[in-house]
């Protein structure tokens, strides 16, 4: 949903736009995606990746349906990786209907709260508590790196950097706990080894943000010196007496269907 801009740092300058329109654009990526983009409305945006045939995460994202132009999807991705998911996309594409280009009229603006925001702003929609997200004009200062402080501290991870490319599997990401992965929808990439670690609650290890004093190296993805923070990808055996993000440990508490 495009709107007006407030006062104060909201753009994610490390983010960019992806549009993919034509008359197949829904159902291109429905047969790629994790979620499901056909059912996508304006002002409900989605969680959702693109996985390795292994189910790994390759990408995430944040799909959009733009109310200007019905039946266009925008893919809200990493700034840095925003020319490799175009060519990743463009190799799936083959003789369909499609168009895949950047999107840079348009940048993502983010608040931590409602009342910051401008009307319309919508809860980011992997956890309400990481705030208000829009789309509009980019150039309204940088709230990149509040963004990210915000979400590390809500033990949220995003991006290649974080979540590992082709390195961890989907729901290691905590992707199911985040609403990245529709489990009714049609096939997809990766989908078959997503679907039976879902069935057979077999997700044995986990992506988790930790003090950099509990952090252990061997198992370390990334650390964040200036927030005092790490990623590790850890066994879930291994967790029970960390300090989790309250959504994650309640997760994990869960017995096995």
């Amino acid at each position: 949903m495009t709107l007006a801009t407030p006062d104060g740092a909201t753009w994610l300058t490390d983010r960019a736009l992806v549009r993919v329109s034509g008359a197949e654009a829904s159902a291109f990526l429905q047969g790629l995606l994790t979620q499901n983009v056909e059912g996508l409305t304006p002002g409900t945006p989605r969680y959702a990746g693109l996985l390795s045939p292994q189910g790994k995460a390759l990408f995430d994202m944040m799909l959009w349906a733009d109310p200007l132009a019905p039946g266009d999807v925008l893919i809200d991705c990493e700034a840095a990786r925003r020319a490799a998911l175009v060519k990743r996309l463009s190799l799936y594409r083959l003789r369909r209907p499609v168009t895949i280009t950047p999107e840079d009229l348009l940048g993502i603006h983010w608040s931590p709260g409602a009342d910051a925001a401008p009307d319309g702003a919508v809860p980011d929609p992997r956890l309400a508590v990481l705030g208000r997200r829009w789309l509009g004009p980019a150039g309204s200062g940088d709230g990149a790196a509040a963004y990210r402080a915000h979400r590390l501290n809500l033990g949220i991870m995003e991006g290649g950097d974080e979540l590992g490319e082709d390195k961890t599997l989907w729901l290691e990401c905590n992707a199911r706990e985040l609403n990245g992965v529709d489990f009714t929808k049609g096939c997809y990439v990766g989908q078959e080894n997503t679907a039976r670690m879902h069935y057979r609650a077999k997700v044995n290890r986990r992506l988790v943000v930790l003090p950099i004093a509990l952090s252990d190296p061997a198992r370390q993805r990334a650390i964040f010196p200036d927030l005092g923070l790490a990623i590790d990808h850890r066994q879930v055996e291994t967790l029970k007496d960390l300090p989790l993000a309250p959504w994650l440990a309640a997760a994990i508490a869960e017995p096995a269907a």
